[in-house]
């Protein structure tokens, strides 16, 4: 289903389709608007009414004679045709009766405003299939659902006041929470609104349907959206994936990002991978744009509705303050924006332009010497511009224009908006505070090509996530998601390798041993040196118990090391001691219960929560993927020949994590974890080393021989 022909006179992207998806075009985009309800019915009618919705509204009452001056048939059988859309504002029961009777008619779909379905427990699941059923092929809104907006058409399925007006393009809202999508539609900074709609519970019409339905509107230059829980991450890929063939980007607000922290306190990579660093990494993979905050989310909307996804991250800020300079410099240190110098070239263009007393440097105080002037100004203003930074923004802050003049302020504005004309620039309006911006004058500068933005640290913070070279990377798997009410064991280190035995991954020669003269005898087995470590179930984390005793040459050294930690857990086991490494890896696979399984990689040893320098790929991740994740990471110069340091072996490296993925995929629901913690880098052609394994499963069994018990 494609609303228009954005590709007209060339070949069409190739679509991305999820399996049979819904035709929604008429409930998005209604030429009639049948509306059963009282008040609330009455409220949708005064809606689109005073939007000028130009298509039928036909309201349906058996007991009142109009809505909003408009005559209200009896019964849905009464009306002249198949509605495009229908809002059901009627109690639970009779939705259901009504969404059958609309699916018999052929009626294009419907916002189920009622309560009391699945919310509500196992009786409202019940009605709610009751639901779906009754809907058949016909697409459903809700049911706890609010409505939909359509600001292009001025169709409102909506019962209630909102903040926006009539567009002919602009940015499209999907919300969980129909309060958040009325404040949202409240904002004064020039968000250009396209569509707003409200999910409820999503039994039928899902997220991913909706953003995929509007990415093919080509009216829509942007999605936004604001979630509380995601229920099919493999759908919402599909449909971010759908929505970056037809240039359309998804900025992403993910709520309630706190880490339950009962269920990921048990391993270093549970503790380090909360399910937002999961979710961001989630987001990333697939080609969304994750932001922190609400007005986060609108400044990024702006800068996507005017230039889609920036090239690149370099900036640069115009001010004639130092202090707004200094802020600039402090708020980006929080962000990966790139404030280059500028070049010789460029800074000889530049110069001749400014007061011989201002220094040329970026964020770029230009000082007040011709404030005013604004034939000089706009000269620098366009030499600045020319320099072909990313995004270029003016700060500047309108006075209280109900106290103070503010000429020269349009003077700036004018200049900056001539200047941004003259070299094509992408470039910004920005106030320091948010309320120094004047809507109208925002609004003028959006309809100008340029983006008016609200507050220093969420201005830069949208950049930043808009700003990226790189839109999608390999698609995950999504394997196998947590099942949250499964059995979880941790299996003993000594088991875990065993269970590893038979695998590509560089565990070192190892056995239990039944006593210390046994220990001795592996000692002249393996050779020197050796590592004694105290085994069990419920070790988790030996060095914090004494349980490892390092570097064992003699037997001397081995009785005592055996007397010491030979009560602390159920076995020991003796390890041939690896040898020396250029750096320590944390290598963590961990089921997630929305996106599955993810591979965390980071900076291990002791210290890896204290460090906290990791990254999340979602497997299936290339060989390719994993280097480049490595070489990202802070500890990444310990790899690469620090300060004449030896290199690592990444080669090694990367194989070893490799064989760690492809093992846990291969397990299928097996295994809820995996985590080698140290993965030793050696020096380059000397390997990897995987020290310690801990193990969590879900079904402890014995399979084919293998004890994993």
């Amino acid at each position: 289903m494609v609303f228009c022909d954005r590709w007209e006179g060339k070949a069409a992207p190739p679509l991305i389709v999820m399996s049979s998806p819904p035709d929604l075009s008429r409930l998005l985009r209604p030429r009639s608007i049948a509306v059963l309800g009282g008040i609330w019915g009455e409220r949708v009618v005064e809606q689109s009414l005073k939007m000028g919705f130009k298509g039928d509204i036909w309201p349906v009452s058996p007991t009142r004679s109009d809505m909003a001056g408009i005559a209200a048939v009896p019964s849905l059988n009464d009306l002249p045709a198949a509605p495009d859309a229908t809002f059901i504002a009627v109690n639970r029961h009779a939705a259901v009766e009504t969404v059958e009777t609309l699916r018999q008619m052929g009626g294009g779909g419907g916002v189920c405003f009622a309560s009391g379905f699945a919310e509500t427990g196992a009786e409202g699941a019940a009605l709610q299939q009751s639901l779906i059923d009754a809907a058949g092929p016909m697409p459903i809104l809700g049911p706890n659902c609010y409505g939909l907006i359509n600001y292009l058409d001025g169709a409102l399925l909506w019962p209630d006041q909102h903040g926006g007006t009539r567009r002919e393009k602009g940015v499209a809202i999907l919300s969980q929470s129909g309060n958040i999508g009325i404040n949202l539609t409240m904002n004064r900074r020039a968000v250009p609104l396209a569509y707003l709609g409200a999910l409820g519970n999503q039994a039928q019409t899902t997220l991913a349907e909706l953003t995929q339905a509007l990415a093919q509107d080509d009216r829509v230059t942007a999605i936004g959206l604001y979630l509380e829980g995601l229920k099919d991450a493999a759908a919402f890929a599909d449909a971010v994936a759908v929505a970056h063939e037809y240039n359309v980007p998804v900025a992403v607000l993910k709520a309630g990002r706190s880490a339950k922290g009962a269920e990921l306190a048990v391993t270093h990579t549970g503790s380090l991978a909360g399910s937002d660093a999961v979710m961001d990494a989630y987001f990333k993979q697939i080609g969304a744009i994750s932001v922190p905050s609400i007005t986060t989310l609108l400044e990024a909307l702006k800068i996507l509705h005017l230039h889609g996804r920036l090239p690149g991250k370099s900036v640069t800020t115009m001010s004639c303050s130092g202090g707004e300079a200094l802020l600039t410099a402090d708020i980006a240190e929080r962000t990966d924006l790139i404030f280059r110098p500028f070049k010789p070239e460029e800074t000889a263009r530049i110069k001749p332009t400014i007061n011989p007393l201002v220094t040329l440097d970026n964020p770029f105080d230009y000082h007040t010497f011709d404030w005013g002037d604004w034939a000089r100004a706009g000269a620098t203003y366009e030499q600045v511009l020319a320099c072909q930074f990313d995004m270029a923004a003016l700060l500047l802050d309108f006075p209280r224009d109900d106290r103070c003049a503010t000429d020269d302020w349009d003077g700036a504005i004018d200049a900056w908006r001539t200047a941004t004309h003259a070299t094509g620039a992408r470039s910004a309006v920005l106030a320091t505070l948010p309320e120094l911006l004047p809507e109208a004058v925002a609004e003028r500068l959006l309809a100008d090509g340029i983006v008016p933005l609200y507050g220093l640290d969420d201005a830069l913070t949208a950049i930043d996530a808009c700003a990226s070279t790189e839109t999608r990377h390999a698609m995950p798997g999504f394997a196998g998601r947590s099942d949250l009410t499964a059995q979880v064991s941790t299996l003993s280190e000594h088991v875990a390798k065993s269970c590893l035995s038979d695998t590509s991954i560089p565990l070192p020669p190892g056995q239990l041993c039944a006593s210390a003269a046994d220990a001795c005898r592996i000692l002249q087995e393996l050779g020197p040196p050796i590592v004694l470590k105290a085994v069990g179930a419920d070790i988790l984390h030996k060095t914090e118990i004494g349980g490892v005793r390092l570097n064992l040459t003699t037997n001397a050294e081995v009785q005592a090391a055996y007397d010491a930690i030979r009560e602390l857990g159920t076995g020991v086991r003796v390890e041939k001691m690896a040898p020396p490494a250029v750096a320590e890896l944390i290598v963590g696979m961990r089921r997630d219960p929305i996106v599955g399984l993810y591979l965390l990689l980071g900076s291990g040893g002791v210290a890896a929560e204290l460090i906290r320098d990791t990254a999340i790929l979602l497997p299936p991740a290339s060989r390719e993927m994993i280097r480049q994740t490595l070489l990202g990471l802070k500890l990444a110069p310990l790899m690469t020949g620090y300060r004449g340091r030896p290199v690592g072996d990444i080669d090694a490296t990367v194989a070893a994590i490799d064989a760690i993925q492809t093992h846990v995929l291969g397990l299928g629901s097996e295994i809820e974890e995996l985590e080698i913690n140290p993965l030793l880098v050696h020096a380059n052609g000397e390997g990897a080393t995987a020290v310690d394994v801990l193990m969590r499963v879900r079904t402890p069994t014995t399979e084919a021989g293998r004890h994993i018990s």
